[in-house]
């Protein structure tokens, strides 16, 4: 799965670390859903819309592969 989180982290003008506090998760968790190695929870993907003001498909979207 591919996402745009860092893209508007950088919209939001916030760290990885600020993120994570804002969601309740580690710096660690943002960092690794960024990189496509940790797919969010439904729960913690709802935090991350609400938070960014956008539905969950504008900053997440399948590969061909998945």
């Amino acid at each position: 799965m591919k996402n745009r989180i860092k893209i508007e982290r950088a919209i939001l003008d916030i760290t990885q670390d600020e993120l994570a506090k804002k969601i309740g998760v580690s710096r660690q968790t943002i960092n690794s859903i960024e990189k496509g190695r940790y797919v969010p929870s439904t729960v913690l993907a709802l935090k991350l819309s609400n938070l960014f003001d956008k539905p969950i498909n504008e900053f997440f979207f399948l590969e061909e592969t998945d």
